[in-house]
């Protein structure tokens, strides 16, 4: 039942998660501009060396805030500080790219490198905020809604960037310019609705603030003063803990089960891109080229593929606290692999016509497999491992080390981008065979060595992983706070005739 408190807390989940949009923008917007003549013109036409380097900027911006500045930041300053600091330079840097002087492609690269350090400070803080804010029932449920203003972002990019096309010789210059520059509107409405949100209850209790700052914190997203005692108790005994081993960086190599940990989402995170759909996502125009002809019917396939997956990614919202994170990673790669092997087989079984590009039929077709993609990976692939990586991380490095995971998604486009226009060109649509590789071998992957973390507490997800000397301890005093809020609930139904879920 939605009440008040339930409301609430999906309210400031989803101002949190509004940082991806950012993520989505930014990952489609150049993708579009980079086909607009007037921005080829601008810049006077620069070569693929140097197109490659606006991309490449992004990516270094990005993954050198994701390993050095974003964990630092949230923990030093809070999550909400670590959101309005990348929302910031977003503004900033989106300025400096729409603003930039004729010709000088520098300062149009310069904005993207500080972009993409913005958006790996937010994209840091954000879901780490909300997975320390989220009750654990519905925390995945949530959780879900990060993935999907991905898509919110490039439904936004996309649809803007057609609309242009169709205005092109009116706008002149300025068809590339409004795309650029309506990248700020997101973040500006972020700083604005930041300061009214409660900082994370985890976050003040590291610190050592006043136990007041977390109580009131929780009593705005949780129903009872019961269940705010209890989650404090939880809090400070895992704080406990972890400070006898180590509360500083090093225990991401030095623990044992933090180091196995980061290992796994490293991994899991590389796999998103190498699933396919990070390479589309940059190179769709490149891809449907091969097919259409037309740069209209493109843009509009492009605009239409990301409104679609907003609409898939709420599949995750009903299905990953109901089924697991595993069993959607695991359906969504299969499917994922069908889909990658059924593109490869139309194009290279169906003959190309005179002008290089395949017949209306298999033209449908491969656009329907391709849609069909984005069916299973978004509330797979694009939704499960953002929500998998922002749980299973101890307090005192959880900030650091979603901010590293989460950057192995650039560091896998960086390397694997590199080389992918040229295996393209050489191999066609029998590229879509590696794809189909990579899904199967991630398949296997996640049914040997991801373990499953519905509806567990941050705090037990960390006893899963724990292997130290003070496991059982911890355990006994998890299932004894367990056992109180039974009891609770028990107590309360008595009185009222209701239980605290209800």
């Amino acid at each position: 039942m939605m009440d008040k408190t339930r409301a609430y807390n999906w309210y400031i989940s989803l101002v949190a998660a509004s940082c991806m949009v950012l993520y989505g923008y930014d990952a489609s917007v150049f993708n579009s501009v980079q086909g607009s003549k007037h921005w080829v013109a601008y810049f006077d036409n620069p070569n693929p060396q140097l197109t490659g380097a606006v991309n490449t900027s992004y990516t270094v911006g990005a993954i050198t805030a994701g390993f050095f500045l974003g964990g630092p930041l949230s923990d030093y300053f809070g999550r909400r500080w670590g959101m309005g600091i990348g929302c910031f330079l977003t503004i900033v840097a989106t300025v400096l790219q729409t603003f930039s002087s004729r010709g000088k492609l520098g300062c149009f690269i310069a904005g993207r490198a500080m972009i993409g350090i913005g958006q790996g400070i937010a994209l840091t803080s954000g879901p780490v905020y909300i997975g320390e804010m989220a009750p654990a029932n519905i925390r995945g449920k949530i959780m879900s809604f990060w993935q999907m203003f991905y898509s919110v972002g490039s439904f936004i990019a996309y649809w803007i960037n057609y609309i242009c096309s169709l205005h092109i010789e009116s706008l002149g210059e300025w068809d590339w310019k409004i795309v650029v520059a309506c990248q700020m509107l997101v973040p500006i409405t972020l700083i604005c609705l930041l300061p009214f949100i409660p900082e994370s209850p985890r976050w003040y209790i590291q610190h050592d603030y006043p136990i007041s700052y977390a109580r009131s914190s929780l009593l705005r997203v949780r129903s009872t003063a019961t269940e705010v005692e209890v989650e404090i108790h939880l809090i400070y005994d895992t704080l406990q803990f972890e400070a006898s081993n180590s509360t500083s960086y090093s225990a991401l190599w030095k623990d044992r089960s933090i180091r196995k940990r980061l290992i796994l989402a490293f991994i899991l995170n590389i796999g998103q891109q190498l699933t396919g759909q990070g390479t589309l996502n940059t190179y769709s125009t490149a891809v449907y080229k091969k097919v259409f002809k037309s740069s209209d019917q493109i843009a509009l396939i492009n605009a239409l593929n990301a409104t679609f997956g907003i609409i898939f990614t709420l599949n995750a919202t009903w299905t990953v606290d109901r089924f697991g994170r595993k069993v959607l990673l695991i359906c969504g790669t299969l499917g994922m692999a069908i889909c990658m092997l059924g593109v490869a087989l139309v194009s290279s079984q169906t003959p190309t016509l005179a002008d290089g590009s395949k017949s209306e039929n298999v033209g449908i077709s491969i656009v329907f497999l391709l849609f069909l993609f984005i069916f299973f990976y978004k509330p797979s692939w694009g939704a499960t491992t953002w929500i998998w990586t922002a749980e299973v991380f101890s307090m005192s490095v959880r900030a650091q080390a979603v901010g590293m995971s989460s950057q192995m998604q650039n560091v896998a486009n960086a390397i694997f981008q590199q080389f992918f226009p040229t295996f393209l060109k050489n191999s066609g649509f029998k590229t879509f065979y590696f794809f189909f590789t990579v899904n199967i071998c991630l398949a296997a992957y996640v049914y040997f060595l991801i373990p499953e973390t519905k509806r567990l507490t941050l705090e037990e997800i960390h006893i899963t992983f724990d292997g130290t000397h003070h496991d059982l301890h911890e355990r006994e005093s998890v299932i004894k706070v367990r056992a109180d809020i039974d009891l609770s609930l028990v107590h309360r139904k008595q009185l009222t005739g209701k239980s605290l879920i209800e």
